[in-house]
């Protein structure tokens, strides 16, 4: 799978963890950055992956800031987004499940290395259930009018 990776500040050590593991994984990951703990600008970081997702360039999307709540924000506001912030098994799960998030977002600060791969992988390995399709096409369409 072609998964894009980015982070702030707050998030580099974990997402530099993940990278790890999901390249582990065999799958193709493309960290977007930042590349250090100084101190930057997390809404900069938290398009990258998501408009790489938008376009079809790559499957998934991840990302990481203190709390994922900034980069979650910022990632929802990209056209055809769908990013969860998640925090435990159920929400992951949930959040492929019933919402086909194509991006995660998660909390650097919060979350420990093994407990944030988890989540991950639970969110990549989790179908869809189409049976929420007209959700997802309402909100979709809520994006398209600009509401």
């Amino acid at each position: 799978m072609r998964i894009a990776i980015g982070s702030d500040h707050g998030g580099f050590e974990l997402k530099q963890a993940l990278v790890g593991f999901l390249s582990g994984e065999g799958n193709e990951v493309a960290d977007l950055g930042t590349d250090s703990s100084a101190s930057v600008d997390y809404p900069l970081f938290a398009v990258r992956g998501p408009r790489g997702v938008a376009s079809g360039r790559f499957q998934k999307g991840v990302l990481v800031c203190g709390t994922g709540i900034g980069v979650c924000i910022a990632a929802n506001k990209v056209k055809g987004i769908r990013a969860a912030l998640v925090h435990d098994e159920t929400t992951a799960r949930l959040a492929a499940q019933h919402n086909d998030a194509n991006v995660l977002c998660l909390g650097g600060r919060l979350l420990a290395a093994p407990m944030a791969w988890e989540l991950v992988r639970l969110w990549l390995t989790t179908p869809f259930e189409p049976r929420h399709q007209r959700r997802l096409d309402m909100i979709s369409e809520l994006e398209r009018r600009g509401d």
